[in-house]
């Protein structure tokens, strides 16, 4: 596994209102991602049930449901927005 990669694997994911995750991503970075946009195509039209998308998990260092319904990491990184880190990125 390359260090980008590695940089990119999200660790812990814990889910808000209104389809919102917030993802720790192993390089300290806490993010935030929007899931409405992907709401209306598949695979992920099926989380538009609450009690689904509430079953988010970690699966090979990024976030997946019930159903192998799983979304790639770069994509979390790329379109979230940062609202914190998990530690010290300085050191």
């Amino acid at each position: 596994m390359n260090e980008l990669n590695m940089l990119l694997d999200i660790i812990h994911v814990s889910v808000q209102s209104d389809f919102v995750l917030f993802l720790d991503f192993e390089n300290g970075e806490r993010r935030a991602f929007n899931m409405k946009a992907y709401l209306d195509q598949k695979p992920w039209s099926r989380l538009k049930s609450g009690n689904v998308f509430q079953g988010a998990f970690i699966e090979n260092g990024t976030v997946a449901w019930p159903g192998n319904i799983h979304i790639d990491p770069e994509t979390l990184y790329e379109r979230s927005v940062l609202i914190g880190t998990t530690r010290n990125l300085n050191g």
